[in-house]
């Protein structure tokens, strides 16, 4: 099976799979997607929304690490399998993008825009970034990208709207595949 195959197959498995939020994993990660086609975005930045929660697919049991307030470090597990087949525009935003939560909350105002599950997890995955991280935060090549992906992934939480299939975004995937 071909690995875009096998990602939308993911998705169709778990379109019932919820972390903490009013809307599944799959619509969030299609809301994002679609949060950033809207506001003009790269075709790699919108794969790597489509794609920035793909870690919480593959890890074994997600809903007994969020009801154990365990990090899984889905980024992590995206960026790892991920980085096989996609374009560095696409898999480093997605292992940045729990960072990028971190910096943006080091203003007051972005922490309160976070819905509750988003500040649980930030306590889970290191808290606010202290100065320190920051710089070196600032100075990785895909920062900006995975800032981006951040607002879109906090925006891309509202139930009950119409979103797009995840097989509407196939000739994307392909589009943004290595190889």
């Amino acid at each position: 099976m071909h690995i875009v195959d096998k990602i939308i197959n993911k998705y169709k498995n778990n379109n019932s799979l919820y972390i903490g939020e009013k809307v599944t994993i799959t619509e969030h990660m299609v809301q994002t997607a679609m949060l950033a086609e809207e506001n003009n975005s790269t075709e790699s930045l919108v794969c790597a929304c489509l794609l920035h929660d793909f870690g919480h697919f593959i890890i074994e049991d997600p809903d007994y690490l969020v009801k154990k307030s365990i990090d899984g470090k889905h980024e992590n597990v995206a960026f790892n399998f991920l980085k096989n087949y996609f374009k560095p525009e696409v898999f480093e935003p997605i292992k940045l993008h729990v960072q990028a939560k971190r910096y943006l909350c080091r203003s007051k105002s972005y922490w309160n825009i976070l819905s509750e599950a988003s500040k649980t997890s930030l306590k889970l995955q290191g808290g606010i970034m202290s100065d320190n991280e920051a710089k070196k935060f600032i100075s990785l090549k895909f920062h900006d990208d995975a800032i981006l992906l951040r607002k879109y992934d906090d925006d891309g939480k509202i139930p009950n709207i119409k979103t797009k299939k995840i097989e509407d975004y196939r000739d994307l995937i392909i589009s943004q595949l290595s190889f």
